[in-house]
């Protein structure tokens, strides 16, 4: 053994190769430490009501629908999040927030949520109308149902559709569930006409003022009536409805619920917001070491090849080198002298 010890002491290449061996197998084993960490759950609600087709909103430039503006920060904001992270989508039409899944975790499931995204659409929503005051409501009881908690991040225009008044406005004065909520507004503050499209996608007009006007008395408190809407469509340009962010009324719903407002703007903007919402849970977790391990072999094999002292012998070798080029160069001189 003292043997061995003297021969691996002199052969530093040596030394380190069994080294590196021995990282590689410990690597081969997976090893992990148990770790404390804070554990996120988010449910990202997108809105897809018809007002969602207007086109108000920008990426690098180019105009698009608020759709297509919601489902470029629902990417991005997805590759934002690290390994671990827990993920569920919920669409928002009516007076219901309808969960596709349960949480799940982003990495494993990076192209399912993704693609779930892309296959966003308006014809996807079962109302023509969106009561997000009722939705608050209906959110709550469908987080309560998951097997653990979810912060929420609640992305729309703030279009109450009909219009409140007092008969069905609903008071969310002491609602619980909601805090830390973040609602997240989409589009611009100049009015636009919302298109009005067949079920191929097809413009066949705009929504009226009409279809946006407060139905009298009690048809509107009944809840079968919720999802009723005047269907007509504009025939003049002074007839159409124009819709626009209502941020003061998303800023007024986030104050009622203990919650928070960001503008969709800014990406960064969003993020910062997400990242002042309380994680789900803290519990352990396995912190995997093999990586580190095999990071470390490699370190290890790269410098058994390495010279000793390698800045003395670089120089040693460019002293060389340069010492062989004076010495062609004088070979040269009494060549051509001769």
């Amino acid at each position: 053994m003292k043997k061995l010890f003297n021969y691996l002491r002199h052969r530093r290449d040596i030394s380190l190769l069994v080294a590196s061996l021995l990282l590689l197998i410990i690597a081969l084993f997976n090893p992990s430490i148990p770790v404390k960490r804070n554990i996120y759950s988010y449910l990202l609600v997108a809105d897809i009501s018809q007002s969602m087709n207007v086109k108000d909103m920008s990426i690098l430039g180019k105009p698009v629908t608020r759709m297509e503006y919601q489902k470029y920060l629902l990417h991005r904001i997805i590759g934002e999040m690290p390994c671990g992270t827990q993920v569920s989508m919920g669409f928002f039409a009516g007076v219901s927030v309808a969960a596709l899944y349960t949480p799940i975790e982003v990495c494993e499931n990076f192209a399912a949520i993704e693609e779930t995204i892309d296959h966003m659409d308006w014809r996807n929503g079962w109302s023509g109308n969106s009561r997000i005051r009722e939705s608050m409501v209906t959110m709550a009881k469908l987080i309560r149902s998951f097997p653990e908690p979810a912060q929420v991040v609640y992305f729309s225009d703030g279009e109450e559709t009909p219009k409140l008044h007092i008969f069905n406005t609903r008071d969310l004065t002491g609602f619980q569930g909601g805090k830390d909520w973040l609602l997240v507004g989409i589009g611009s503050d100049k009015g636009t006409a919302i298109p009005k499209l067949d079920d191929k996608n097809q413009l066949i007009g705009y929504w009226s003022a009409e279809s946006f006007a407060m139905q009298p008395g009690v048809a509107q408190i009944a809840q079968e009536n919720i999802g009723a809407r005047e269907d007509s469509v504009a025939s003049e340009v002074s007839d159409r409805y124009l819709s626009k962010l209502d941020e003061k009324y998303l800023i007024s719903v986030a104050k009622e619920i203990d919650g928070m407002y960001v503008n969709g703007s800014s990406l960064q903007a969003i993020l910062a917001a997400m990242k002042t919402q309380p994680p789900a849970r803290r519990s352990k977790s396995d912190f995997d070491l093999k990586w580190i391990f095999a990071g470390l072999s490699g370190l290890l094999f790269l410098i058994a090849y390495l010279p000793k002292h390698p800045v003395k012998e670089t120089k040693e070798m460019f002293n060389i080198f340069l010492s062989r080029r004076k010495n062609q160069k004088s070979k040269a001189s009494s060549l051509k002298a001769s």
